[in-house]
């Protein structure tokens, strides 16, 4: 039971950006900018650090639907999705993505325990300043996501397949187009 009263239908964020739309807006204008804007990491890559960190903050609901996005940009590979969320280190991944789940991790415990030696692994294996830039920020904002879903005890399901298919709706029309259903209950109410 969430504890405030949030509209009914809608699970996880989904509900609380619905509560309060013009919150929403700018909520979906960067996670779209972080995991799905040009970039040298893949949008499968940037939900894998996503979902990555939302699985350290044991948030169901945005590892579940950020698993379900990766998995979609990833050919549907749902056990490389499991695989980074429990054993990063020996997942069919690269090393430089490796380096920056290192870094992605750091950052979830606490920003200062980034250290001169991750970032220089991370360089080692090709990661970009831009790519270490956009890590940290999609972890930091990962954090503040997963405690607005958890903060205010959204309704999370547990159905594999609602999440499946709603990570391949949001692969291909991405973030900014899909929190338009968000709002709509409020409009029509």
């Amino acid at each position: 039971m969430p504890h405030i009263r949030l509209p009914e239908g809608l699970p996880g964020i989904r509900s609380a950006m619905a509560f309060r739309p013009e919150t929403a807006k700018p909520l979906n204008d960067l996670v779209e900018v972080l995991l799905r804007a040009p970039n040298s990491l893949t949008p499968g890559e940037r939900e894998l650090i996503a979902t990555y960190v939302s699985a350290r903050n044991d948030c169901h609901y945005c590892q579940s639907i950020h698993g379900a996005v990766a998995a979609a940009h990833l050919n549907g590979d749902e056990e490389l999705v499991r695989r980074v969320k429990h054993d990063f280190e020996h997942a069919n991944i690269s090393d430089k993505l490796k380096a920056l789940l290192v870094i992605a991790g750091r950052v979830q415990k606490d920003g200062k325990s980034v250290t001169a030696d991750d970032i220089q692994r991370a360089r080692h294996h090709g990661a970009t300043d831009t790519e270490i830039h956009d890590t940290v920020l999609i972890a930091a904002a990962f954090c503040m996501y997963n405690r607005y879903v958890d903060g205010l005890d959204t309704v999370q399901p547990r159905d594999d397949e609602m999440f499946r298919q709603r990570g391949l709706m949001l692969a291909r029309e991405g973030y900014i187009a899909a929190s338009k259903d968000n709002v709509a209950p409020l409009a029509a109410g």
